[in-house]
């Protein structure tokens, strides 16, 4: 089980990431304030699903004991 939360921490990481790169270049093109907003909406959230899932990987594999 640990595995599919590491896996699945990576996975939403890189989302994390690709949310953050696509609202910087929205924000360089001067795009869509509303556009902006979704985004940094969406990466926060993204970012709560990182951290609980990294969580729960350190207390599923004992917390590096």
């Amino acid at each position: 089980m640990s595995s599919v939360t590491y896996v699945l921490s990576i996975i939403v990481m890189l989302s994390v990431a690709a949310v953050l790169l696509r609202g910087l270049v929205n924000m360089a093109r001067g795009g869509s304030g509303n556009l902006s907003n979704k985004l940094m909406q969406m990466r926060v959230l993204l970012q709560f699903i990182a951290v609980a899932l990294i969580v729960a990987t350190l207390w599923l594999t004992g917390g590096g004991r």
